[in-house]
């Protein structure tokens, strides 16, 4: 089993112009949300923690986790709003977001929660989940009972637009760090945080902190990872982008699903692991990354679109 926490939340696309305005799009979306759907989509024993409305959109919410097959035995729902994120393309498909969640639900997860979380292999937190209280209080307390025994990964998925303090960012990052073993950032990310740095420099410091794997992604330029003495780079699969909504999401689900597969999703074997099955998980990621590009939005991929094991 594997527990995502974080938010959850709808997408909310621009459509067409009417003669008083335009038409929105809304679809279900949050990149823990995202995460947890694409690991059950590739086959994975999938819970989610997190927040959800009590109101038409939080069951809206909820229904789509268990119509994917997400075990939401763990999901809390309160009287607050969904948290809805506004969703702009540019000329490459590469998207830029608006949030308007002040109070919403997904912030609000209580303390109490913890209780209803169960034991898992692996842990996954990210995004703005981890940068606004309380639900960041949550979390940091489901990483501090379960580090020990299982493996936690993180993707920062910074959101400016929510918390727009870049410090914030980096001290939840610094905090994570010896607690974590899978860390994967965007390159959009590292220049956010750290300006200028070079990748494999904050890798090494990374490891030296306590990560056992470290991967880059870079969009069309592919993805790159470090664990141990080992760097491994993978370049894309072709594909003609449609969106990049959902893109690392994706290459996350698909990580930890090819790491899994290989029963490598353990504190132990990702400390000890080698080249060939990281090269091997990295383009199974890179290729489930690709067809998630292909269509709108974030729709992930199924076990049977990617062709042979992981």
């Amino acid at each position: 089993m594997i527990v995502v926490s974080g938010e959850a939340l709808m997408d909310v696309f621009a459509g067409g112009q009417t003669p008083a305005g335009i038409t929105l799009d809304a679809r279900i979306g949050g990149s823990p949300l995202n995460v947890a759907i694409g690991l059950a989509r590739l086959k994975q024993p999938v819970a989610f923690f997190g927040a959800l409305s009590s109101g038409f959109l939080g069951d809206r919410l909820a229904r789509a986790l268990r119509e994917e097959g997400v075990d939401t035995a763990c999901v809390s729902r309160l009287d607050a709003p969904t948290t809805l994120g506004l969703v702009g393309l540019d000329a490459r498909g590469v998207a830029s977001y608006a949030f308007y969640g002040e109070g919403a639900a997904d912030r609000l997860l209580p303390l109490a929660a913890l209780a209803q979380v169960p034991a898992a292999s692996a842990y996954h937190f990210g995004s703005y989940a981890m940068v606004v209280e309380p639900v960041a209080g949550t979390l940091r307390a489901l990483v501090e009972r379960e580090h020990v025994r299982s493996v936690i990964a993180y993707d920062p998925n910074v959101r400016l637009r929510v918390e727009p303090q870049v410090q914030r960012w980096r001290d939840a990052l610094a905090w994570m760090l010896p607690r974590t073993h899978v860390l994967k950032i965007s390159d959009e990310d590292l220049e956010l945080l750290f300006p200028g740095a070079e990748p494999a420099e904050l890798a090494a410091a990374w490891l030296r902190a306590g990560v056992a794997l470290v991967v880059v992604t870079r969009g069309a330029r592919g993805a790159e990872a470090w664990a141990g003495p080992h760097h491994v780079v993978v370049t894309p699969s072709r594909v003609t982008v449609v969106d990049t909504v959902g893109a690392g999401d994706t290459f996350q689900a698909a990580l930890l699903t090819a790491l899994a597969e290989q029963s490598l999703l353990s504190p132990e074997s990702l400390h000890s692991l080698s080249a060939a099955p990281l090269d091997q998980a990295l383009r199974f990621a890179a290729r489930a990354a690709a067809i998630t590009c292909s269509r709108r939005g974030a729709d992930l991929p199924r076990r049977h679109e990617l062709n042979g094991e992981a």
